[in-house]
Formats: structure tokens, C-alpha cells, sequence
């Protein structure tokens, strides 16, 4: 845009002009003294009044300078008395154009200049006022077009219209229940070794005082086996001016990369095959459900087999301490109805924790639909944390330095000892026909 200036004390007209355009709003000054409403046309056209009559002064110093050698006492007191009104009108009007400019955008955020504040602060405007009435011409002052369009990139935030912003919204994360059910521990090397009994023959039984016979001998082994330490890990990258331009942003990440690790190990506990780098879980050791033999069971249920596959537990002699289902096999067994229509295990008027057969149910979702493990899980196995879920952020990652990138890595290590596979039971309920 094109200001055209007059001299009027080094304020541009056209931006009292401005300012004096009629039907502007009433603005609400602030100043604690004052409780009142001033109109901003108004203000701007007694400022303009104070600068002339400041001028007017000046022309009549400077005349009785010429013509008596020295300003009247008259003169100095009027002139010093139009001089404090124009500043005080200054200083309001440029703490209500503040005011105005901050009006509407969100606390701490960026603070939005008017068209009128941008002229009046630009550097060509201020160096016109410098000289004084030395200066003739126009001014050229860059002001982009006001539209409502975004100037800050895909952000919806305008200098005119500032977006309400709102705490961002990720994506669900799935609830982790496998690691809680195991013997927490640590570990400082990256192989576990454990003893394993194998074989528990047992001869005992009574002799004579002086028996003619070797007495009963009893057979009882025990196997060293080893497990490794196994790592789990994954990075993003991303700009070292996003992270430190939003704070917000870095603690998101670093729950995402958490989480990541944590959805990876819940999978691993529950389902690894051992081979290559991952763990050997507690499905691929668990023992194979085996209806035990002296019950028998018609129609058999879901509720059925959990049953039993407890039994199966006890009879190992590791009496069972819960179940794992998957999240639609327990509403499932939660919807089981009678021959009249009324459930059979749960009460929907009723909040009652999964429970079964006495046994605390955890449901995950990564246990696959149709399979169940049920047994004395604390005490079958446990975990060997050898570094906890750790978040590294790093410039030193091919050439991130040289681009203002950073990998953004999280990293743990873990193994999975399985002590007593006798005391997993695991099954499937295939056969169970919805029921």
C-alpha cells in the first residue's frame, strides 16, 4: 500500500486518518482509574488537535524569537502545558492499537499487528518523520492482502481470524495387562541361565531295621537352559526446530514410541516363537490342554473348558491363579443365556470385574480369538528387565546434522524365563459353537 504523509509532529495522516473513520466500536481502555469507554475516532482526533496546536506554538515561539529575542513566560507555559496532552494522547493510542492487536488471540500466542500499526512502525515512515518538513513525497509501505486465507503454512490461524487450538487427539491405544501377570525382575548380562527339573522319580517307602535289600533309590533331574535378552526398539525422524519450537509435540512422541515398545513386548510375552530375535513366549511353552480323564462333561461350554483346563493345573500340582481371553471370547462367555433367555454368567444391571471360577480374567487383544491360557502364571514365569523403555533423541544419524534433523529412538531389553511350562495351560474353544 501507498501512505501520502503531511507533516503533522511525525505521525502519518492518513493513519489519523484512519483511526478517525466513523463507525468504529467503542473500546473498552482498561486503565483502572477511569471505568469508562473511550471512542477511538474521538481519541485519534484530539491527539491530532494537541499536534497542531504543538505546531501553532512553535510558529509562535519561533516568531517571538525573531521579533523580541527570547519566548514570553506566556509562550513557554502554554507550549509546555500542549506538549504533556500530546504525549498523553500519544501514549493512550498506542496502548489501545496494542490492545486491539492482542484482541482475540489466544494467551501467549502470537500477537497479530494491525494494517495502521504495521505503517506506523515501519522504518520508511519513521525515517520520513525524522526529517521533518525536509521530507516531500510518497511512501510505498508492504502490507499483505487481508484475507481470511492462512499465512502460517497448514495451520488455520490467520492475522485476522487466530484458530481456537485444542489438546491434540491421538489415536486409541490398546490396554497391556500380559506383563503384569509375571514375576517382575532384572538382569545386568545378556543371557539368562535357569535350572529346570526334568525327571522326579520318587522310590519312598518303608524298610526293615536292618533291610537285606539296597534301600529304594529315587531318581530326580535337572537340566541348565538359557534364554537370551532380547531388544526392542524403533525411531522416527523429525526437525530439531518442531521440537523445540512445540514442547507438546516432543512429550507426544515420546508416549507414541512408548507405547510402540509396549504393544511390541505384549505381543512378544504372549506369542513369540524364539526363533531369530524373538522371544520364546508363554503360548509356544505353555502346556496343551488335555481334558483330564474321571470327568465328564455334556454340551460342553467355554466356562466348561476353563474349568477343566484349571483342573489340568491342579492335578500338575500348579493350582491355576487366572485366565487370559481374548477380549470377544470373554463377551462371549458374558452373554451365555439359558433355554429362557436369561444370562447366565454376567448380570448387565450389575458392574462386576471378569471373574471366572473364582480367577481373575485378563483380557487382551493380544491373544488371539479362540484361544485361552489359564494357570498359575506368577509362578510359571518371569520377566528380566535388562534396560528399561528408554527415549533417545540424536543429530548423529547419517546427515541430520547437516539437514536440522533428529532420529528420535526408543529402545528396551527384556527376557522371558519359563520356569514351569506344566503350570500354563493353553486351548482353544473351536469346538464350542458360541457357547
Amino acid at each position: 500500500m501507498t501512505v501520502h504523509r503531511t507533516q503533522t509532529g511525525g505521525i502519518p495522516a492518513s493513519f489519523l486518518a484512519a483511526c478517525a473513520l466513523p463507525g468504529l466500536p467503542r473500546v473498552a481502555l482498561d486503565k483502572p482509574n477511569e471505568g469508562r469507554d473511550a471512542d477511538i475516532g474521538t481519541l485519534a482526533a484530539e491527539l491530532k488537535k494537541a499536534t497542531d496546536e504543538v505546531k501553532a506554538f512553535a510558529e509562535k515561539a519561533e516568531t517571538e524569537i525573531k521579533n523580541l529575542g527570547t519566548i514570553t513566560g506566556e509562550t513557554k507555559a502554554d507550549a509546555d502545558k500542549a506538549l504533556t496532552e500530546m504525549g498523553g494522547l500519544t501514549a493512550r493510542v498506542g496502548e489501545l492499537e496494542q490492545k486491539l492487536a492482542r484482541r482475540g488471540a489466544p494467551a501467549g500466542g502470537e500477537e497479530h499487528k494491525s494494517v495502521g500499526r504495521i505503517v506506523a512502525e515501519s522504518e520508511a515512515v519513521k525515517a520520513a518523520g525524522l526529517r521533518g518538513d525536509a521530507w516531500k513525497g510518497s511512501l510505498a509501505i508492504e502490507v499483505k492482502a487481508i484475507t481470511s486465507a492462512s499465512a502460517t503454512g497448514t495451520s488455520a490461524t490467520t492475522a485476522l481470524v487466530p484458530a481456537d487450538r485444542v489438546a491434540g487427539t491421538s489415536l486409541p491405544r490398546r490396554p497391556m495387562t500380559i506383563r503384569a501377570l509375571l514375576q517382575p525382575g532384572r538382569t545386568t548380562s545378556s543371557i539368562i541361565e535357569y535350572a529346570r527339573q526334568t525327571v522326579r522319580t520318587l522310590n519312598a517307602q518303608t524298610v526293615a531295621e536292618n533291610p537285606s535289600a539296597a534301600k529304594p533309590q529315587s531318581d530326580i533331574q535337572w537340566d541348565i537352559t538359557n534364554t537370551k535378552v532380547a531388544t526392542i526398539a524403533h525411531w522416527i525422524p523429525a526437525s530439531k526446530q518442531i521440537l523445540a519450537d512445540a514442547p507438546q509435540l516432543q512429550s507426544e512422541i515420546d508416549g507414541e514410541l512408548r507405547y510402540g515398545l509396549e504393544f511390541a513386548e505384549e505381543q512378544q510375552l504372549l506369542l513369540g516363537d524364539g526363533t531369530g530375535t524373538n522371544l520364546l513366549g508363554l503360548l509356544p511353552q505353555a502346556t496343551a490342554y488335555v481334558a483330564p480323564s474321571g470327568v465328564t462333561v455334556a454340551g460342553e461350554t467355554r466356562l466348561d473348558r476353563l474349568r477343566l483346563a484349571m483342573l489340568q493345573a491342579t492335578l500338575a500340582l500348579y493350582p491355576a491363579t487366572g485366565h487370559v481371553l481374548n477380549p470377544t471370547d470373554w463377551a462371549a462367555i458374558e452373554l451365555t443365556k439359558d433355554d429362557h433367555g436369561r444370562y447366565i454368567w454376567a448380570n448387565p444391571a450389575g458392574l462386576v470385574g471378569p471373574t471366572l471360577w473364582g480367577l481373575p480374567v485378563a483380557v487382551s487383544l493380544a491373544m488371539p480369538i479362540g484361544t485361552f491360557l489359564t494357570g498359575a502364571l506368577a509362578y510359571a514365569a518371569q520377566i528380566f528387565d535388562r534396560e528399561d523403555a528408554s527415549v533417545l533423541i540424536s543429530t548423529e544419524d547419517r546427515d541430520n546434522f547437516v539437514r536440522n534433523m533428529v532420529t528420535i529412538l526408543a529402545e528396551e531389553r527384556l527376557a522371558l524365563v519359563v520356569r514351569r511350562p506344566q503350570a500354563l495351560i493353553k486351548g482353544t474353544f473351536a469346538a464350542q459353537s458360541g457357547k
